[in-house]
């Protein structure tokens, strides 16, 4: 890997974890979901310092090029945050309906009352 492009790979890896920090530390992004990010940018930092892992990769998955390899980490995280998101999307979803539920109970009860005085 050439010199400038190592130096900006592990620049954007260094960059990606300050940021997180600086989010988590911010209460922005909470800690749950920082775990996802900050594996992120080390395994960008780890390839950037390490390239003949990458090329290690490329050679066992038969990629040509160390860039499809890249591409397909890529794709294959968004595939995990978007599965991941999923599924908390999804107990949000059963939490609200649940809450609704006790809250419109509860509401009856209070009108219930209301109405014997």
């Amino acid at each position: 890997m050439p010199l400038r492009q190592k130096i900006m790979a592990i620049s954007l890896s260094v960059g990606l974890l300050i940021i997180i920090f600086e989010l988590v530390r911010r209460k922005k992004l909470r800690e749950e979901y920082s775990w996802l990010w900050m594996l992120t940018g080390v395994i960008i930092l780890i390839l950037a310092v390490w390239y003949d892992l990458l090329l290690f990769i490329a050679h066992l998955v038969g990629a040509a090029l160390p860039a499809s390899v890249l591409f397909f980490l890529g794709i294959f995280f968004l595939v995990l945050i978007n599965l991941y998101f999923s599924v908390k999307v999804s107990t949000l979803t059963t939490q609200v309906k649940k809450l609704t539920q006790e809250i419109a109970i509860l509401n009856r009860r209070v009108e219930d009352y209301s109405s014997e005085r």
